[in-house]
């Protein structure tokens, strides 16, 4: 059992940054797969990131078309948190944004997900 809960979420404007936060529990955060996923009001989930363990301390990132270049995906295994830094925020980033685990690599499909968080609203104004 693996228990997230993310954090961080909030109004900003166009052109903000805002970094998310994910901490987890009841596994050990370096030897999961993790990931982020939003949802859009009357949109299917749709996959932003990941972070899949390859060995040791070594991950693989992974960034949807629409983030790439603007978000970032990072883990502080000492604090068992994983993060979304979200740069140059665009409109279309209103969402609620969701942690993701898993005990395979995570790719972009929803379904691979073992355990969400509970998820965080972000709402970007122009």
């Amino acid at each position: 059992q693996v228990d997230l809960v993310e954090s961080g979420g909030g109004l900003v404007q166009a052109g903000d940054s805002l970094t998310l936060s994910c901490t987890t529990s009841g596994r050990t955060l370096s030897r999961v797969h993790m990931g982020w996923f939003r949802q859009a009001p009357g949109k299917e989930r749709e996959f932003v990131s990941s972070s899949n363990r390859i060995g040791g301390n070594v991950y693989s990132t992974t960034y949807a078309d629409s983030v790439k270049g603007r978000f970032a995906i990072s883990r502080n295994n000492a604090k068992n948190t994983l993060y979304l830094e979200m740069n140059s925020l665009q409109l279309e980033a209103t969402a609620m944004y969701y942690c993701a685990a898993s005990s395979s690599p995570l790719g972009q499909a929803s379904h691979e997900v073992d355990y969400w968080g509970q998820g965080t609203q972000v709402t970007v104004s122009s």
